[in-house]
């Protein structure tokens, strides 16, 4: 078969996901149904709004399906049905599956002639699970990359197709690494739709495996004892989402940008070091940060400078309560 020949369908949500629907359906590939979450209520207004993968199938003419579930006994199993029948219609050779958020059951991985290419935002088996870009930074890992793998019923266990490195440098966040490794995976997975016969599959090591687990909004707020390079660390692992936050006069403070520094004093864990223009700098359990740039509540992102200028903040005072 000629490869652009082949039937492609597509099952992912967000806008990592989205960016490599628009690369398959711009590598001429026909993909004859979309998979996504249903429409959820998003913004000010909190109307409904379709994911990103919806906007890119619909712009496209794709045929879009959106399950609530897609377990045959379960709790949405007319919604598995439909989908079921939708995709035996579909006819795929191939279903790409990238940040779907839906776990697929053995019937939908048996579906597809060819199975199903998942695109995996880490090396694996490093960071298996729902938040490996979060994690890599967090855990000051020095590199990070994309996997095309094979889905099997585990949790991202399947063989490995394809796999590439990416550097992760000490000013990336979640939002710019999500980036190169959206535009990266979109690359890779048309090579491997173009190349799958050829493909040496790898089976995965047991060697260096860890779960990224998924973010709670909770571990957004800061503990202050913790060494000064972890909480850099979380700072730009949780932008833009969750945001860290501390507190300030009982105010929720978010705090996106530090840079580490000298604790030249002994101080106690959350102390204000300083506060002006150029930041606010704090202690941590070892060393301190200087905060550059934070948002209060209802407000932007500004340079600390902006923010302290409206708050009573002073030296020596405990941040966190």
């Amino acid at each position: 078969m000629n490869v652009l020949g082949m039937r492609v369908g597509f099952a992912g949500t967000p806008e990592f996901a989205a960016t490599a629907l628009r690369a398959v359906v711009a590598a001429g590939y026909a993909v004859p149904l979309v998979l996504t979450q249903p429409d959820r209520p998003a913004g000010r207004g909190m109307k409904l709004q379709a994911s990103s993968v919806k906007q890119v199938a619909l712009a496209h003419g794709l045929e879009v399906a959106q399950p609530q579930g897609l377990r045959l006994d379960g709790k949405f199993a007319t919604d598995a049905a439909l989908a079921q029948a939708a995709l035996r219609a579909a006819n795929l050779d191939v279903l790409v599956v990238a940040a779907y958020g839906l776990i697929l059951p053995q019937w939908v991985l048996d579906m597809p002639r060819l199975g199903c290419l998942n695109i995996h935002g880490s090396l694996l088996p490093r960071w298996r699970g729902a938040a490996p870009i979060h994690r890599a930074i967090e855990a000051g890992d020095t590199q990070t990359g994309i996997t095309i793998m094979q889905m099997d019923a585990g949790l991202d266990t399947g063989d490995m197709l394809l796999c590439q490195a990416l550097p992760i440098t000490s000013s990336d966040t979640t939002g710019t690494l999500h980036d190169q490794l959206a535009a990266l995976g979109a690359r890779m997975i048309v090579q491997a739709l173009a190349t799958r016969s050829s493909l040496q599959a790898v089976v995965q090591g047991e060697a260096g495996v860890c779960y990224a687990h998924k973010i709670d909004k909770a571990e957004g707020l800061i503990d202050w004892t913790q060494p000064a390079s972890a909480i850099e660390r979380r700072l730009r692992a949780f932008d833009p989402f969750p945001g860290a936050h501390t507190v300030m006069n009982g105010e929720s403070l978010k705090c996106w940008r530090a840079q580490l520094c000298d604790n030249d004093h002994s101080s106690l864990a959350g102390e204000v070091l300083q506060a002006d223009l150029r930041g606010l700098r704090v202690a941590c359990g070892q060393g301190a940060l200087l905060l550059t740039e934070l948002q209060r509540p209802g407000a932007k992102r500004v340079p600390a400078g902006q923010v302290l200028s409206g708050l009573n903040v002073q030296v020596g005072q405990i941040l966190g309560c």
